[in-house]
């Protein structure tokens, strides 16, 4: 009898447990997870709805998303892709379905759904689950993978296993993978990279629960930049492209110690385009007020704190606006500068980006090239997706073909 370990009871971990147990009943297949809490994340994900994925089917599209690990996913999805996540959980009657914005929830609106699925798939197929469970080392011995492990948080044991999966997640500090020490394996730093900026100190946060359906955010003086809804929250700014943003610039904002200038494009536009609507709406409503001829249907309170940064004063008519004011203007909606100090984690949702170096893993089989029989799955690789399911998606996949290999 194949006995095979697999640490972590998150997504990863309880996805390539049903899959490697449906497949091979013979097998002894046990989850080590070292709290008395499974599946959190997935409890968390989406506001407590669980963002199983996202509608983005061509393969191309999808690698997109990933600041790290694009071009290793794109084997991984060939064989696990997203219309087999949804063909995966439709079999265990669990329905999917699409918002407006692409991502993909259980019918239910529930991520508990997803978690009975998991619990109900794991009983029914006699996968064990041990909680309290602390993987201390991993090492080689013969031909089987032996883990020392502390169970109860005192009672120290060896258990001897033909395959491990490694699925314990991101961590934001690199000693926490000290367990993987005697693997041999290079761990990529770890960083957060899904955040929101922290803007202190500026009246941009009396607007807060305010969103623009389309801004753009980039990095003062970077290629960094993504366009998207954006939301001002009291500490600063959140949404959509602010998050992507924050995960593709993740070194690059650790370097700077999350301190950076911040331009903001509220309208998506460029600077010749939004010059040439504000000059036609000064000739064509001459002697109305800047405060009344919001063309540009901004909401009310943005429109005026605009105005305000632009140094346009609120009682006179466009016909008293000089040339030189509507150049202000016309930057600050173009360019409006903030100064980001700190970061706030975005919900309950912590991902980061480090973990097991990619170059020391075969995404044909998510089996490390450092020793045989090991083998990874889930974000405790160097992998990390913006937000909107990919990091689930990236976690099912791979998850999956570690699971096929096996």
């Amino acid at each position: 009898m194949k006995r095979v370990y697999i640490i972590g009871g998150g997504a990863a971990g309880f996805f390539c447990a049903i899959n490697l147990a449906k497949k091979n009943p013979s097998y002894k297949i046990t989850i080590l997870e070292k709290t008395t809490k499974l599946l959190s994340k997935v409890l968390v994900s989406g506001g407590g709805r669980c963002n199983v994925t996202n509608q983005c089917f061509e393969i191309s599209d999808l690698i997109k998303n990933y600041p790290r690990g694009s071009k290793e996913l794109r084997s991984v999805f060939s064989k696990f892709a997203l219309q087999d996540t949804i063909e995966w959980f439709a079999q265990r009657n669990v329905k999917l379905h699409a918002e407006a914005d692409n991502r993909m929830f259980p019918t239910s609106n529930n991520s508990q759904t997803i978690i009975d699925c998991f619990l109900d798939e794991a009983k029914k197929y006699g996968v064990t689950i041990q909680t309290k469970t602390d993987v201390k080392e991993i090492k080689k011995q013969n031909d089987k993978i032996v883990l020392s492990v502390i169970v109860n948080d005192s009672n120290a044991q060896e258990l001897i296993g033909d395959a491990v999966v490694v699925t314990s997640g991101g961590f934001n500090q690199e000693k926490a993978y000290g367990f993987l020490q005697g693997t041999q394996h290079t761990i990529v730093k770890p960083l957060p990279s899904l955040f929101t900026f922290n803007i202190p100190n500026d009246s941009v946060t009396q607007l807060m629960g305010l969103s623009v359906p389309n801004a753009k955010v980039k990095v003062a003086v970077t290629n960094y930049l993504f366009e998207g809804p954006l939301l001002i929250t009291h500490w600063g700014f959140s949404g959509p492209a602010v998050l992507k943003l924050s995960a593709y610039a993740a070194e690059y904002f650790h370097q700077k110690s999350y301190e950076a200038a911040i331009h903001i494009n509220w309208l998506n536009k460029e600077y010749e385009e939004i010059k040439l609507a504000l000059e036609q709406l000064q000739k064509q409503q001459h002697k109305a007020l800047p405060k009344n001829t919001n063309i540009f249907v901004l909401p009310k309170r943005l429109w005026e704190h605009i105005l305000i940064k632009a140094d346009l004063n609120n009682d006179k008519p466009w016909s008293e606006i000089t040339k030189k004011s509507i150049n202000k203007l016309v930057e600050v909606l173009f360019a409006d500068a903030y100064t980001m100090r700190g970061k706030t984690t975005f919900k309950e949702e912590f991902v980061t980006c480090g973990g097991i170096e990619l170059k020391e893993i075969d995404f044909k089989t998510m089996q490390s090239k450092k020793m045989n029989g090991l083998h990874f799955a889930g974000e405790v690789i160097n992998i990390d997706g913006i937000t909107g399911g990919f990091n689930f998606q990236a976690a099912w996949s791979t998850a999956w073909v570690a699971a096929n290999s096996i």
